[in-house]
């Protein structure tokens, strides 16, 4: 039997069902890679990114989420490079959805119990997000701008509902607006912390004390 269509679990209709020691046996999730292409480059190597983000309060399955990331990735590497972007997947499929299996072969009627006990079993795992969450970010540099944009609207057909692609003013993943990363860096306030930036704080003492001479 094979998959049901996205229609069948697009919308949140009931409340979050995840995996736990009640709920065992659920299937695991499609993605499995959540950052890819130079995931280990600095903050400081791609200042630019841009943001799909959802429009509508919906589901997504993990597997729209993997198609969605082998469709960017593909994209970008392509007409990029692999080292010339950083692809991260920020929505994460948590929540599981069942399935009534009912029976289609001959004499099913005196096998399948209907509506009765129609609680189903596990099915897969879904994400599930609200308007204006970020789906996915690519940070690259200012020259790959356009190609990232095009990346994300070639994934934006692996997704139900609508999404939109925004240029953010931030630096890369970091949460300074471009212009107060670069006057805080020249400041020393902040420093580098892998692909983030670590906020330097005033605290300490005041005048470094001179050794005393014996």
């Amino acid at each position: 039997m094979g998959r049901r269509p996205a229609r069948c679990y697009r919308y949140c209709k009931n409340k979050p069902y995840i995996k736990s020691r009640y709920l065992r046996g659920v299937p695991e999730p499609k993605i499995r890679i959540y950052d890819v292409g130079n995931k280990r480059a600095g903050v400081d190597v791609f200042p630019c990114v841009v943001h799909m983000f959802s429009d509508e309060r919906e589901q997504l399955s993990s597997e729209a989420l993997e198609a969605a990331r082998i469709a960017c990735n593909k994209y970008m590497t392509k007409h990029t490079g692999k080292d010339a972007f950083h692809l991260r997947i920020r929505a994460h499929p948590f929540h599981v959805i069942r399935i009534n299996k009912m029976l289609s072969c001959a004499g099913a009627d005196r096998l399948q119990t209907g509506m009765r006990h129609a609680y189903g079993k596990p099915q897969g795992v879904v994400a599930r997000v609200k308007i204006g969450q970020i789906l996915m970010s690519v940070r690259c540099k200012k020259a790959n701008i356009d190609h990232a944009i095009e990346a994300l609207r070639r994934a934006k057909f692996k997704f139900p509902g609508r999404q939109k692609i925004v240029i953010s003013k931030k630096w890369g993943f970091t949460k300074y607006d471009t212009h107060v990363y670069a006057q805080m860096r020249r400041a020393g306030t902040l420093v580098t912390d892998g692909n983030q930036a670590k906020y330097v704080a005033k605290r300490g003492p005041l005048v470094v004390p001179e050794e005393k001479e014996e």
